[in-house]
């Protein structure tokens, strides 16, 4: 895997966001795209050695495409310049959580875990509910050494608890939240240096991964959606 090869792609891709140039520069994208799904591979056995649930995946599968929907956005460059992957035990579905990465350069490269979408509300009353009844578990887990040394809890989030869940609960802060994820940011020379990156970004999903089991928990009997 080469993470230099991605990295320059991606610039040029954010530098020249248009139709024209993607197209005209398709074997850089077919190199860049085929170093990353390399790179996913390598996570995936990576995260196997301690969550054995990811195992089955192809990366393939697992990827996010670089065309975005400008239907409804004022921002209607065609491309996002960036490579972006999910994997769980489930592939790339939002639900059950599972790691995330995205690269992409200027510092914008990131590690993540846990729920991001919240639009999902039968989702983020599952969680809720169970923070509710499991509040000294989530406590240990985002309270440990080592879910400090990397993460605190993002979200989206309502001023107040919601009606029908006590405002003095001890994880009442975390009640109001719609959404709740990890997110550990990394520099380009840190994803350049391949064998550090790959040591690090598993050392990070395994500290992740307590989290992860948590709201999986919670998540259990959820069904996405049909259209």
């Amino acid at each position: 895997m080469n993470s230099r090869i991605i990295l320059n792609y991606l610039a040029e891709l954010n530098a020249n966001n248009n139709r024209d140039w993607y197209h005209e520069h398709k074997s850089e994208n077919k190199e860049a795209t085929a170093q990353f799904e390399q790179l996913v591979q390598e996570l995936i056995y990576g995260i196997g050695s301690f969550d054995q649930s990811v195992l089955h995946n192809n990366p393939k599968e697992l990827t996010f495409k670089l065309v975005r929907d400008t239907r409804f956005s004022h921002d209607k460059s065609p491309y996002n310049p960036s490579f972006r992957a999910h994997i769980s035990s489930m592939g790339k579905l939002p639900i059950p959580v599972g790691y995330y990465v995205m690269i992409k350069p200027n510092g914008g490269t990131f590690l993540g875990g846990g729920l991001f979408a919240d639009m999902f509300t039968n989702a983020t009353a599952m969680v809720r509910n169970y923070i509710s009844k499991h509040s000294d578990e989530w406590n240990d887990i985002i309270s440990s050494k080592e879910f400090n040394k990397y993460f605190t809890v993002k979200g989206t989030a309502l001023k107040n608890v919601p009606a029908g869940y006590d405002k003095e609960h001890p994880q009442a802060e975390y009640l109001k939240y719609k959404s709740w994820y990890l997110e550990y940011f990394l520099s380009d020379d840190e994803v350049i240096d391949e064998t550090r990156f790959l040591q690090k970004s598993i050392a990070i999903f395994m500290a992740m991964k307590p989290f992860n089991d948590y709201l999986n928990k919670a998540l259990k009997d959820f069904k996405m959606p049909t259209r």
